[in-house]
């Protein structure tokens, strides 16, 4: 199973001032600056190594509101982002995921859903079929309850006759709770092709957020035919 990634980071640059300051100066003036810099750089070094972040009490949403209310705005505003009322929440500290159903979505067969939990009698038969190198994506339905989930992340591993043979990992995101779920897509996977590619499929997708909370784990076995 194949997927393209794309990867960019931030460049920066440095030193243009200070080149600017050796025109009309000797050999033994230029080295004061970089004197200044370097003790400069040893004092930021020192405060970075002696200052740690230290995180607020973590508060339930219901707390979170309370204390803004005798702000009229700020409460309506906090509503409206939240996507539910007061009356719907609770004291819960802890987020809780709740999936509704998995799906996929393929160029072959169109949408194929399956209901959340699975059904005690599925357990171990083919949940989706394939065809060789078509492009398919996983789909998901959940609702948020109590809190917001932070970082929730997937991870989706296959094994084909007991051996691993591909393992996809991604950000869905940050989510509050709301009235009506989610529906999130996960990135499109193309399916391998070739007479070995074809068969049974074991895997496992698996759900946590950046506490390293799992909210679903869930083994289920795909297909894959000849095209």
């Amino acid at each position: 199973m194949k997927r393209a990634e794309e990867e960019a980071g931030p460049s920066s640059a440095s030193g243009i001032g200070a080149s600017k300051q050796h025109t009309h100066h000797d050999i033994n003036h230029q080295e004061e600056p970089e004197e200044e810099e370097e003790e400069e750089e040893q004092n930021i070094n020192h405060l970075h190594k002696n200052t740690t972040f230290v995180p607020g009490p973590l508060l339930s949403l219901k707390d979170q509101i309370e204390r803004d209310k005798e702000d009229a705005s700020l409460r309506r505003w906090k509503e409206k982002l939240l996507g539910c009322l007061e009356s719907d929440l609770d004291g819960q500290i802890n987020p809780e995921v709740k999936f509704h159903f998995i799906g996929i979505v393929s160029e072959d067969f169109g949408e194929v859903i399956t209901p959340l939990p699975v059904d005690q009698n599925q357990n171990g038969h083919i949940l989706f079929t394939l065809r060789e190198g078509s492009h398919y994506q996983l789909k998901l339905k959940f609702s948020v309850l109590h809190n917001i989930v932070s970082g929730l992340t997937y991870c989706n591993t296959v094994w084909k006759g007991g051996l691993q043979v591909d393992q996809s990992k991604g950000m869905l995101g940050t989510f509050a709770p709301q009235k009506e779920p989610y529906i999130h897509a996960l990135q499109e996977e193309i399916t391998p092709s070739g007479a070995l590619a074809r068969g049974v499929y074991s895997a496992e997708l698996k759900f946590e957020d950046d506490d390293r909370r799992c909210h679903m784990e869930l083994q289920y076995s795909l297909q894959i035919k000849k095209r």
